[in-house]
């Protein structure tokens, strides 16, 4: 196998890992209550988990019974959790245009290290704006974080393919 070939695999098997987490995160929003009962029910006063962490667990159950209240007045509110779902659903199809020509698409890879940057940004300002607690928000902002690794490596392999195939 060529170097090109390995570099070409690489950047495939890295947006393929990157499109499969962006899927795996949309689709946890749509049953977001079930969810919530579950991780409450592991989390809730007098569980192990909540004697460990009791903030978290207290977190956990404050946004748990906001939640059940907002779905049980008004359940359109989940609505708002499937078009967002539905928003990871199509950056992750947008990425396919990596998988089918790496160089011609690299933009992409640069578009999705700065929304990955952004999601860290928006997390810290709109955290603060909506009064979620600071533990809270480094959780949410670990996903821009983890999500950019993959991309970095891309960009890496990348920046290789294209010295390689411009000889």
């Amino acid at each position: 196998m060529s170097e090109i070939q390995v570099h070409q695999r690489r950047v495939r098997a890295l947006t393929l890992f990157f499109i499969t987490a962006l899927v795996l995160s949309g689709l946890t929003a749509v049953p977001l209550g079930r969810e919530l009962d579950l991780l409450d029910r592991l989390a809730g006063p007098g569980t192990w988990l909540a004697g460990w962490l009791p903030a978290l667990c207290g977190w956990i159950g404050i946004v748990h019974a906001g939640l059940r209240a907002a779905y049980a007045a008004f359940p359109q509110v989940a609505y708002g959790t499937d078009w967002l779902a539905f928003a990871h659903l199509v950056i992750a199809a947008g990425f396919i245009g990596l998988l089918r020509d790496p160089l011609r698409n690299r933009w992409l890879v640069e578009w999705g290290l700065l929304a990955c940057g952004l999601l860290v940004v928006w997390a810290v300002l709109l955290g603060g704006v909506r009064g979620i607690p600071w533990f809270w928000t480094l959780i949410d902002c670990s996903f821009g974080i983890l999500g950019s690794v993959p991309l970095f490596f891309a960009r890496a392999s990348l920046r290789r393919l294209e010295k390689l195939t411009q000889g």
